[in-house]
């Protein structure tokens, strides 16, 4: 079993680490002051491209959690991460959203019966002054809406994932096309990705529409390189590999994955962009992964709170 547990946390630790590359991706490949196209464009066709592969819709009740998970863990949480990626330096806007787990954790043991442990509020507190390390000794500006937003999609993300995992999977969809449009089928996992996708795109077309506007001139291939792969790498795969491991394993334990984003981002700003280093980012880069070893090395904690 620990093997197992092992196998899927590594596989979900590849989303977090795909995300954290999206702030470099939008600040060097994506056109200027389109967050809401970006955010558009990551998720609608990531999650038409799942729906093709799937082709199951939902049934009765799934139609509007779907719209609900889509909207908190896709729609809101884009819009607010590409506002702050805009606004803010890359490593700034990724580190935000180490609150994440404190809230889930919190959340978890309301929502879904996990218990808020000593060892959980300890490595949370420990992953925040880790990414404070960070961000203290990167000398980069704090723009104030960008900081509001980073935190507003901290909190949009966190209830989505605690929600997801309440919620879990529908055993029956309904099937597109074939000999038997109507008939039922084993949901799976991917069908459930590409519905919150689609919902969370559908929800900021018209806040697209509303504060953006279509472009009006076509983007550069840097800039539909940087689309794509946003696409592809970090949504439809990325999202179905994250809400494949809150199925699996604890959500508050997942949630922690979040915090290999910020680390990613930091470190690929040194590698590609050549910013610097410092010994506290270094430091800060340790307490994280202090957090993680932490979390995941848990086996009977003493219980602070449960449902």
């Amino acid at each position: 079993m620990l093997s197992k547990n092992l196998r899927v946390t590594a596989i979900t630790a590849l989303a977090p680490i795909s995300w954290g590359t999206t702030y470099l991706v939008t600040s060097e490949l994506l056109p200027p002051g389109r967050p809401l196209l970006a955010a558009v464009l990551r998720a609608l066709p990531a999650g038409l491209l799942l729906l093709a592969i799937t082709r199951t819709l939902p049934v009765g009740g799934w139609w509007w959690r779907s719209l609900v998970l889509g909207t908190l863990n896709i729609g809101a949480f884009f819009a607010f991460l590409f506002l702050a990626a805009y606004r803010l330096p890359g490593g700034v806007a990724a580190t935000t959203g180490a609150i994440g787990p404190v809230l889930v954790a919190v959340l978890a043991s309301l929502l879904v019966g996990e218990a808020l442990t000593l060892r959980r509020i300890l490595a949370g507190l420990a992953g925040i002054g880790g990414v404070a390390l960070i961000v203290l000794q990167a000398d980069a500006r704090l723009d104030a809406v960008g900081v509001a937003a980073a935190l507003a999609g901290a909190v949009s993300m966190s209830l989505g994932s605690v929600l997801s995992k309440r919620w879990g999977r529908p055993s029956v969809g309904r099937r597109l096309g074939g000999r038997r449009p109507g008939s039922s089928s084993p949901v799976s996992g991917l069908a459930v990705t590409a519905w919150q996708l689609v919902a969370g795109g559908l929800v900021l077309v018209p806040v697209l529409l509303l504060v953006e506007g279509l472009p009006t001139d076509a983007p550069d291939p840097a800039a539909v390189g940087g689309y794509a792969y946003l696409a592809v790498v970090g949504t439809a795969l990325a999202y179905a590999l994250w809400f494949r491991g809150i199925g699996v394993l604890p959500v508050g334990s997942v949630s922690f994955l979040g915090l290999l984003s910020p680390v990613v981002a930091v470190l690929l700003g040194v590698a590609v962009l050549g910013e610097g280093l410092s010994l506290g980012q270094l430091l800060g880069i340790g307490v994280v992964a202090g957090s993680l070893i932490l979390v995941f090395t848990a086996r009977a904690p003493k219980t602070i709170l449960s449902a």
